[in-house]
């Protein structure tokens, strides 16, 4: 049998979406089969960065929670280990380590010091956690500046085809002209239809995760503050 048989059946009226990438130049194809991949691995990064940066926020609120209902430090401290899956509670777990060894080891008049290293380590927490929500973003930033790109080269190379087969034919009717035409329109659709979605999604998550980012900072701010306290006030016991 004829494996050209098999293939689909294209005329030159037919315009739909499959039709247009069948009739394609070879790197028009190439340039699609890009564009195609580029789009599907933008909305990836997407859906990570969804349940990513939204489970932190909401599993970072139930420790806010915790540290602000008036629970004793050690019983929160209790709950919360480095290993956890939780971005705010690793930054609380680093201070409050640096804190317990700080105390079990340090002199009395050592209590600035012991907060001042607390403090420095939630700060490397914070930056290694925003570091991690970050990882993906790069990858949103490269697609949305370089597929409009890549889809004008299926574009250009798509006219040129038509141009080609106008001095081949000496005609420059619609029927010699729009199937080349279309399928470099359809290269520049799909370079915006890749591109447009990874902006939209890097600069969204970038903002969620900035003031993410904050919120630990702060957080972290608020734990030095009330370590202070509670070494304060063992020393005037």
């Amino acid at each position: 049998m004829d494996p050209t048989a098999l293939a689909p059946v294209v005329t030159a009226e037919d315009f739909s979406l499959l039709a247009l990438f069948v009739r394609a130049d070879l790197i028009v194809k190439i340039v699609m089969g890009i564009l195609a991949f580029a789009s599907i691995w933008s909305w990836a990064v997407a859906i990570d960065k969804w349940f990513t940066v939204g489970g932190a926020k909401s599993r970072a609120k139930r420790l806010e929670n915790a540290f602000w209902s008036g629970q004793p430090m050690e019983d929160v401290d209790g709950r919360v280990t480095e290993k956890s899956s939780e971005a705010m509670a690793r930054v609380f777990a680093a201070g409050a380590r640096e804190w317990r060894e700080g105390r079990r080891g340090g002199a009395p008049d050592e209590s600035k010091a012991i907060i001042e290293r607390a403090s420095a380590q939630m700060d490397v927490a914070v930056n290694r956690e925003t570091a991690r929500m970050e990882a993906g973003l790069s990858t949103l930033a490269i697609i949305a500046s370089s597929t409009p790109f890549i889809g004008l080269l299926g574009t250009v190379i798509g006219i040129m085809n038509s141009f080609r087969d106008i001095a081949a034919k000496g005609e420059t009717n619609l029927t010699v002209v729009a199937p080349g035409i279309a399928e470099a329109l359809f290269a520049t659709a799909l370079g915006l239809f890749a591109a447009i979605p990874a902006l939209i999604f890097y600069n969204k998550f970038s903002s969620d995760i900035g003031a993410f980012s904050e919120r630990m900072g702060n957080f972290a701010s608020e734990v030095s503050v009330r370590l202070s306290r509670r070494l304060h006030e063992r020393r005037d016991a």
